[in-house]
């Protein structure tokens, strides 16, 4: 079961990870919280300011970001009419700061179930409730690596063969990796 993830019954999953994997993990998703951090707008401490913030009208710089946070509306890579940005804008505004909370609970999960090991590797048993944060945190990672590397359906297969001297080689590890867990923890639930 090392680096997959296993069910264990009832939509429930364990994977059991070594000391490398582990540090690899969580330093990944602590990444991914700097990556993904609070979002314009959403640094108050007024529970009821928070309730009425308004998010960004704008899709980020970032690519990855962009990656994460997608606009709602148009097609990626088209130039959109002044009435579909108008309609992405506005979704935005109203969703995307929940969108980067459920994002940072997901990978703080990740981060503090790791944390429990307590810096060795060892295995991790999920109850059902938790296999989806962990699903979509892993899926967050492989969208932001993925990003990182430019990677297209098309030259997928071909990362299998990058030389090991190529300065991508560990990223593409690191996402190749990431989707086998994503796939064994779909199947753990679902099976």
């Amino acid at each position: 079961m090392a680096g997959l993830f296993e069910s264990t019954g009832e939509g429930s999953a364990a994977i059991a990870l070594d000391e490398i994997e582990a540090s690899i993990l969580r330093s990944l998703e602590v990444q991914m919280l700097e990556l993904i951090g609070p979002g314009p707008g959403a640094d108050s401490d007024d529970p009821l300011a928070a309730l009425f913030a308004e998010g960004p009208t704008e899709a980020p710089s970032d690519p990855a970001l962009r990656r994460l946070f997608p606009d709602a509306y148009g097609e990626p890579g088209t130039a959109a009419d002044e009435e579909t940005r108008a309609a992405a804008s506005e979704f935005r505004r109203y969703t995307e700061l929940d969108l980067r909370a459920r994002k940072r609970e997901d990978a703080l999960a990740v981060v503090k179930a790791i944390d429990g090991l307590g810096g060795e590797g060892g295995k991790l048993e999920l109850e059902a409730g938790d296999c989806p944060r962990w699903l979509g945190a892993l899926n967050d990672l492989r969208l932001t690596l993925g990003s990182r590397l430019e990677v297209t359906e098309e030259d997928e297969e071909g990362l299998y063969a990058l030389p090991d001297g190529d300065e991508r080689k560990p990223l593409v590890m690191a996402y190749l990796w990431l989707g086998g867990m994503q796939e064994s923890l779909i199947e753990a639930m679902t099976g």
